[in-house]
């Protein structure tokens, strides 16, 4: 079908559903849920696990992994709490397999029973759009095809693979395939110096696995100030990771039954012996194999598909969310689309609404923890933004100090001469937690001042960003009201 015939198809009638949607990870659940709670027929098709790759292979494995060998690093600093010494012994198959139990405890919430009991029809197998309205379905006991009056595709991402030479011939691991490992590498290397490969590198050193982690960048964590990358190259180093920043891979090859690595760094040729590799350079959009390209469905220059702001493909019954439209690639930011997905799919016809993106926040759970919302001081330079800087160090902060985690820190951007918060970036110990009061402080328009009226408990690591508003508030003293003050009280002294 070319996709100039699929525009010149007419719609069905009569539909069998009010909205299908393809893929049951974050964004196709939440889609699926919103529209059965307004009473709409919805079907939701999944051809693998539900719950994509966030419950399988993402997010709750990966906070497993991360709570079990930050036990294990806090058992280490020991001495650091007065005890002399803490041993643990553990197996790297058991740790793994308590990763999978986790996983298995979480998938009831997004099971086929639950969205069953919630009002959505669910199939199992693989999806096709035959037309604008229709999909056909391959399943275990067959194939059959159904229309839809709008469609939300929701297919989500895979690990992104580099052309490298020799790659594939050696073998790889992808944040997909790791959680299959039950024997640990003598030394692993780790390609990719962002959100995922740091917060793998970082766990499985702590288990006492040789790390090597390989980045073109000059820094770790790039979309993050320099600060933070330097506090958390830091940390990585103090636990033994090897960190070859501004090394760029070219070719893997086995030579002798070793696995190496080329890397091409400040103009010289590295060699590098390892045992596996955990590619982790990203994620690329699900936009193949299931008639996007014969219908003519634009995809954007990131190769994902391209959408308006109210969701919608160039088709506008035709919609996407979630990693496979981007532009975040978060759990939260797909769940966020999806309700903008869903409404706008089962009601634009009455009323669009558009999708919301001033306040998004994320989150880098290595140890030290890094959160942000809104614009960071790189992101302001490059968009010619002006703003000012609060920064309070956690040093500083009694809770840090008592915890032995003194250490990180909050930096808030505002509106120059004014308390609107432009961003906020927290490095340290629970700094995803801490996040939240400015996540709602910037969607509700808070601003610092109202923050620092806010009586935070003590001594918890909340109130850091009390403190953080009083730097704010500190640095706008109104200094000649405060001389007429100072002037009053001596009169009042006689």
């Amino acid at each position: 079908m070319k996709p100039e015939s699929a525009r010149k198809m007419k719609p069905p009638k009569k539909f069998d559903y009010n909205l299908a949607v393809i893929g049951a990870g974050s964004a196709g659940l939440v889609t699926s849920y919103i529209a059965a709670a307004v009473k709409a027929k919805v079907l939701l098709i999944e051809k693998h696990k539900m719950g994509g790759d966030c419950l399988n292979t993402g997010c709750v494995p990966s906070k497993a992994l991360i709570r079990t060998t930050r036990l294990l690093a806090l058992g280490r600093r020991a001495a650091e709490f007065g005890i002399k010494q803490m041993q643990a012994e553990f197996t790297f198959g058991e740790i793994m397999e308590r990763v999978q139990t986790v996983v298995k405890t979480v998938a009831p919430h997004d099971s086929i029973e639950r969205y069953t009991g919630l009002g959505v029809e669910v199939a199992t197998g693989s999806a096709r759009l035959t037309s604008p309205w229709t999909i056909e379905i391959a399943g275990a006991t067959g194939t059959r095809t159904l229309s839809a009056r709008a469609i939300v595709i929701a297919a989500g991402a895979r690990p992104l693979v580099p052309p490298i030479p020799g790659l594939d011939q050696i073998g790889y691991l992808t944040s997909d395939s790791v959680w299959n490992l039950r024997t640990a590498p003598k030394h692993l290397l780790v390609l990719g110096g962002g959100p995922i490969g740091c917060e793998l590198a970082q766990c499985f050193a702590r288990l006492n696995i040789q790390v090597t982690l390989i980045e073109m960048a000059p820094r770790l964590l790039l979309r993050e100030d320099p600060e933070v990358s330097a506090l958390v190259e830091e940390r990585f180093r103090s636990e033994g990771i090897d960190l070859k920043l501004g090394h760029t891979a070219k070719q893997f090859k086995n030579e002798n039954g070793e696995k190496m690595l080329v890397a091409e760094h400040a103009g010289s040729t590295v060699t590098i012996a390892f045992d596996e590799v955990l590619v982790a350079l990203g994620r690329a959009a699900n936009v193949k194999g299931y008639g996007l390209e014969e219908l003519g469905v634009e995809l954007s220059p990131n190769k994902t598909i391209r959408i308006d702001a109210f969701q919608a493909t160039n088709y506008p019954h035709l919609f996407a969310c979630g990693d496979v439209s981007g532009p975040y690639q978060f759990t939260h930011t797909a769940a966020h689309q999806a309700w903008y997905a869903a409404v706008n799919a089962l009601f634009g016809g009455i009323k669009k609404f558009r999708t919301d993106y001033s306040v998004i926040p994320w989150a880098t759970f290595t140890e030290p923890e890094v959160a942000r919302v809104g614009l960071n001081e790189q992101d302001a330079k490059a968009q010619g933004i002006p703003y000012e800087t609060s920064f309070y160090d956690l040093a500083d902060l009694d809770r840090a100090i008592t915890d032995g985690e003194a250490h990180g820190f909050v930096k808030v951007l505002t509106v120059p001469g004014k308390d609107k918060i432009l961003g906020v970036t927290i490095a340290g110990e629970h700094a995803g937690d801490l996040l939240a009061e400015f996540i709602l402080a910037m969607k509700h328009h808070i601003g610092l001042n109202k923050i620092l009226g806010t009586i935070h408990i003590y001594p918890t690591l909340a109130e850091a960003n009390k403190y953080a508003a009083g730097v704010w508030k500190r640095a706008h003293q109104p200094e000649t009201l405060l001389k007429w003050l100072a002037r009053f009280h001596a009169w009042r002294r006689g």
